[in-house]
């Protein structure tokens, strides 16, 4: 849905790395930001709708796989005394083989309202569970992702959607494991699954891209071939250097380094979006730079897997471009994803506000929030910078009355928001391309098919 022509007074708002007061926010027809005009007062403002409280842009969540929210929470008991990333993704492959197409709609419902409400108002969907139960094709290959964009739409969130490709378990590997068979693919079918979704589910918030499970997962000709067909026309999303042991894999099978290997041969650029990066070093990330590829990073997830610390430091210190994402929907809040991100920082450095320092800012609430914002348009092939002509009218409104907001500054309403407590309780509105959105009831059907699925 998008509003046009609406008028809005923000008596405290997010423009420009920065608060600005009695900013007049003007919507068009088309869902962007006519009008961003701070100091207003007068004329300019005659009918404008005054808001209730500080208004800051919505965030981009650049790594999503919905299915995974039927797991939060339950993988977190180890039976033998050892756990990784790998047992768990065993654990998570016995979800995806029985998912159905109903059931992940309503997983994914439940999971968009959650973001949405969190202040996340576009959602980019790392989409591999294509196939039915048997691993055989469904009548209409975009059976699941057309389920994802239903999901999308019925709540009112943004999606980018990004039919992954998956071809093979591993760098040795010829095919799939038995229990990947819902992720096989081809460059073709990943391509005609954007198009369908486009097709029969497009409007102002629902595009399509493209997603390259990982360089394990796919071969050098399969991956060259997607990525030339989505050159300059849509974002590109890849897993990357996320465990040492696929650092160690890809190692053995090239002579390289994931990233090292990624930018000799893949020839990544500004539509590229290298998801975790957590094991990479300082040189490969100048490279990530120098070719305008943004790094997603999913703190949360991250850290309930044993990834790694991104560093943070090395990266924001050469101005490179990224995002945030919630990924396997650990928690549903970008609040928590950047505060964790900046408390993982402290943890190993043994030192205080990094990210301030690092991006040369005095807040490290306003340099993480200026950071994923800026990035986030990049994950998901839209323009979606914040609050600034040409950008879509996406925004939250803030409740000053909330426990973590009492009686904070209005300058630092932003680092306790991020840094005491979090969003629960404090975004009283959501808008996106310019209409307010209304909570959705989603809870009756996820219950329904998370009990069908562990009951």
């Amino acid at each position: 849905m998008v509003a046009a022509g609406c008028r809005f007074l923000a008596p405290q708002a997010w423009v420009g790395g920065a608060w600005a007061r009695d900013v007049l926010l003007v919507a068009g027809g088309d869902g962007r930001w006519d009008t961003v005009q701070s100091g207003a007062s007068g004329a300019d403002v005659e009918g404008a709708q005054l808001l209730s409280g500080p208004v800051l842009p919505g965030l981009v969540n650049a790594h999503s796989h919905a299915f995974q929210r039927a797991i939060a929470g339950m993988t977190e008991r180890s039976a033998d005394g050892k756990d990784d990333f790998w047992s768990w993704r065993d654990r998570m492959y016995s979800a995806a083989l029985r998912i159905t197409p109903d059931q992940l709609e309503a997983i994914a419902a439940q999971l968009y309202g959650e973001l949405l409400q969190a202040g996340f108002t576009q959602v980019c969907e790392f989409h591999y569970l294509h196939n039915g139960l048997d691993g055989k094709p469904y009548a209409d290959a975009a059976e699941m992702a057309l389920a994802l964009a239903r999901a999308a739409s019925r709540v009112g969130i943004g999606l980018t959607l990004l039919p992954t490709l998956y071809m093979r378990s591993g760098f040795a590997a010829a095919g799939l494991r038995e229990d990947q068979r819902r992720f096989a693919s081809t460059p073709d079918s990943v391509l005609r699954i954007g198009e369908a979704v486009e097709r029969q589910a497009g409007g102002p918030l629902v595009r399509s891209g493209v997603a390259l499970h990982s360089l394990r997962a796919v071969d050098e000709a399969a991956l060259r071939e997607v990525a030339d067909a989505a050159r300059g026309k849509m974002p590109v999303h890849i897993h990357i250097a996320e465990q040492q042991q696929e650092v160690v894999d890809c190692l053995e099978r090239t002579g390289q380094r994931p990233i090292e290997w990624l930018l000799a041969h893949a020839r990544p650029d500004a539509g590229w979006n290298l998801v975790h990066a957590t094991q990479s070093t300082r040189d490969e990330l100048a490279g990530v730079r120098d070719c305008g590829a943004a790094i997603v990073i999913c703190p949360t997830t991250e850290a309930n897997l044993g990834d790694g610390v991104f560093d943070l430091p090395g990266w924001l210190g050469q101005g490179g471009n990224w995002s945030i994402g919630s990924d396997s929907h650990v928690t549903r809040s970008w609040t928590e994803e950047l505060r964790l991100l900046e408390y993982s920082q402290r943890l190993v450095l043994r030192q205080r506000n990094i990210a301030a320092r690092s991006a040369i800012c005095e807040s490290s609430a306003g340099a993480l929030f200026q950071g994923v914002l800026l990035g986030g348009s990049a994950g998901a092939g839209l323009p979606l910078g914040g609050l600034a002509v040409g950008q879509r009218a996406d925004f939250l409104v803030l409740d000053t009355q909330a426990p973590s907001l009492l009686g904070i500054p209005p300058e630092q309403v932003l680092d306790a928001l991020v840094f005491s407590g979090g969003t629960g309780g404090c975004i009283g509105a959501v808008h996106v391309a310019g209409a307010a959105v209304p909570r959705t009831e989603t809870a009756p059907a996820f219950t329904h098919a998370m009990r069908a699925l562990w009951g």
